[in-house]
């Protein structure tokens, strides 16, 4: 039996819980007040805006708040256009609005405030002589960015690990300018060293300059040398204001080294040993309306990438033309639920990729001159195909022409491959980890040479003719058609981090040609791009 002490300690217990859960009732009723009263604020807004969406308004001045290292002419060319000062018709209330947004969004652009950027709108001092009754005063409180980001680290990859040394200046003149440079010491890639300096254009987000310079030096054990790489790069960026289309035009001039040979190299590789000069123009032109360009789950991916090198004053002595197509599309899987006779997303997603390249061989020099011939493409310049986000169930560069242990690249590719991820039981869809099936497949042939004893003996050692070249390719396309692609098919584990796609695979090659590099079993493989 309690004791009295006992009773009034169970009494003061009791009225504790009693106290705590009317605190926790008043809590929750404060709390459903508030909720309720900004609901009703929210309303308000809605329908005050909604009411006088078509009255006419000026924005007289918009103020920066927090941009203490931007040039006030860098923030004047994106805000001067939206002044009432400078349009020659009032806004509405709505179109007000949208030009403000418009405009904060551009400035979040450049990279140098912190995201979000808040706007207010307010009037103006109604004392003020100057205002009118339809001013509108604008507020952005932005805060800057570090001026500088340092980061060092390691990287893992497929026969690779590297050690890295990132350093990033912001905003280095007022008006978004960028300095990136980087260093970075690994097993394949043995060193690579590179600045850029990135500038916009006119206050314009769109519009985005970048030059620089980069030095490198990659051991490729699959063609038995390193290869040596020294230059400068020109390059214009232009992303279209729906941000569906980006085009980029870049020059570029390296000088590059095949060097290091391994003793067994084959003989095509130690003909195109040495040095030699690649100067050329490239167009890259993007289509991306993936909603997660390394795990997506619906959207579509069309990339075309166009190099011309070493004709007419772009000199050098390689000449060829490029061409690249790469696509994607991602498609989610719905389930339908018998409970509540609607459809659902399941996480389950389709994703089918397909890329192809070609590659032709020109005349150095200017078009319709004599002195100079199509050259044979160089080890540089050829696609490679296969690895453990490429193709995979293949050796990296497993696919493709090969002389003896080396894999030497091939002038026409195409491959392409399809996979269904599934969202992990327990972890859930909105988790950026998955389990993938999958098969893909592509077939990478050299430039066949169809020209007769007698056309070689007149073309002599100086190169094919325009003709037999044309020839040669035409050929080489057909053959790609001709016969079953090279192809494997597995199952993985997918990780997208935010910055490389990581992909653990179980593969079995299914069909593989002689002299070509099947693996069969476990890899691992990081990248950012992905058939």
């Amino acid at each position: 039996m309690a004791s009295t002490g006992d009773d009034e300690s169970i009494v003061e217990k009791l009225k504790q819980k009693v106290d705590t859960r009317d605190i926790q009732k008043r809590e929750q009723e404060i709390n459903a007040r508030i909720h309720s009263q900004y609901e009703k604020q929210q309303e308000r807004l809605g329908e005050l805006i909604g009411s006088n969406s078509t009255l006419p308004v000026t924005i007289s001045s918009v103020r920066v708040l927090g941009a203490t290292h931007t040039r006030r002419g860098f923030l004047e060319r994106i805000f001067n256009p939206i002044l009432s000062i400078n349009k020659s018709e009032p806004y509405t209330l709505n179109e007000a609005i949208a030009e403000i947004a418009s405009s904060a969004d551009k400035l979040d652009r450049f990279g140098i405030f912190k995201s979000p950027i808040s706007v207010y709108i307010d009037k103006p001092d109604q004392t003020d002589p100057n205002t009118t009754p339809t001013d509108l005063a604008v507020f952005l409180s932005a805060h800057e960015r570090g001026k500088y980001t340092i980061k060092t680290g390691t990287e893992a990859g497929h026969a690779e690990g590297s050690a890295y040394l990132n350093v990033i200046l912001r905003n280095i003149f007022g008006g978004a300018e960028a300095l990136n440079a980087n260093a970075s010491l690994g097993t394949r890639t043995r060193s690579a060293y590179s600045a850029f300096f990135d500038t916009p254009i006119l206050s314009n987000p769109n519009f985005n300059f970048e030059i620089g310079g980069l030095a490198n030096t990659t051991l490729k054990s699959f063609a038995s040398h390193e290869e040596l790489l020294k230059g400068g790069s020109a390059r214009f960026r232009y992303t279209t204001p729906s941000r569906r289309h980006k085009h980029e035009l870049t020059y570029q001039g390296l000088w590059r080294q095949i060097t290091g040979l391994a003793e067994n190299a084959s003989p095509t590789v130690r003909a195109d040993a040495g040095d030699s000069f690649k100067s050329s123009i490239t167009h890259t032109w993007t289509r991306d309306t993936r909603d997660l360009p390394l795990l997506p789950t619906r959207g579509s991916l069309l990339r075309t990438v166009s190099e011309l090198a070493g004709i007419g004053p772009l000199k050098g002595d390689v000449a060829f033309g490029k061409l690249e197509l790469d696509t994607q599309t991602a498609v989610p899987v719905q389930l339908y639920s018998t409970r509540t006779g609607e459809y659902w997303d399941s996480g389950i997603s389709l994703t089918a990729g397909l890329r192809a390249g070609l590659l032709y061989p020109l005349s150095s020099g200017y078009p319709g001159s004599s002195d100079s011939k199509p050259q044979h493409s160089r080890l540089n310049d050829r696609f490679q195909l296969g690895g453990p986000t490429d193709v995979r169930g293949f050796r990296l560069s497993g696919l493709g022409p090969r002389d003896g242990p080396d894999a030497v690249g091939g002038d026409v590719y195409a491959a392409g491959g399809a996979s269904i991820l599934f969202p992990f039981p327990r972890v859930g869809k909105d988790t950026p980890l998955r389990f993938q099936a999958f098969v893909n497949g592509g077939r990478l042939l050299a430039l066949k040479d169809v020209r007769s004893d007698v056309e070689k003996e007149k073309d002599g050692e100086g190169g094919m003719s325009s003709r037999a070249v044309a020839q040669s390719v035409r050929s080489t396309v057909q053959e790609l058609r001709n016969e079953l692609p090279s192809c494997a098919a597995g199952v993985g584990v997918v990780y997208a981090h935010p910055v490389a796609r990581f992909e653990l695979n179980f593969s079995l090659p299914l069909v593989v040609r002689r002299g070509e590099e099947g693996r069969k079993g476990l890899t691992f493989g990081v990248g950012i791009s992905f058939l």
